[in-house]
């Protein structure tokens, strides 16, 4: 899937509506415990600028803490591929819309280094994998 105003491939974007408030689901997308239960583990800080790892199948991840504006916004660069992974929380009368955005992908037959696949390969098959991660995420704090 590419964007049609250039030739990159088109961000990944995934809203759902979790039966929580919106500060319960900020402790479990904002702390490295939460974080670990229904993504990757890692050693991740709520910090602005803070460097941490994500534990990725193909190896540690470098990250970096980009945007953080409690409870509503929580953005990082991951790996060396350009992709920055936005978590972004809105209060619906006691729910909570949450959206992942994994955007910074690069020309479609591009290869993605640590996969040796090409952009839009791997964009797909990510896209699958957080269709299940945003779902384990609802199960977590909703459990």
């Amino acid at each position: 899937m590419t964007d049609k105003h250039s030739n990159i491939v088109a961000k990944i974007e995934q809203t759902i509506t979790i039966n929580a408030a919106i500060q319960k689901v900020w402790e479990v997308v904002s702390t490295a415990e939460g974080i670990e239960a229904w993504f990757m583990p890692n050693n991740f800080e709520p910090k602005l600028g803070f460097e941490f790892e994500l534990q990725s199948p193909f190896g540690p991840s470098p990250c970096k803490v980009l945007e953080l504006d409690a409870p509503h916004l929580l953005s990082f660069s991951w790996d060396t591929e350009g992709w920055k992974v936005s978590f972004k929380l809105k209060e619906l009368d006691g729910k909570t819309e949450f959206t992942l955005i994994h955007d910074g992908w690069k020309h479609p037959d591009e290869i993605v280094g640590k996969a040796g696949e090409t952009s839009s390969v791997i964009r797909e098959r990510m896209n699958q994998g957080w269709s299940g991660i945003v779902q384990k995420l609802k199960k977590v704090v909703e459990q």
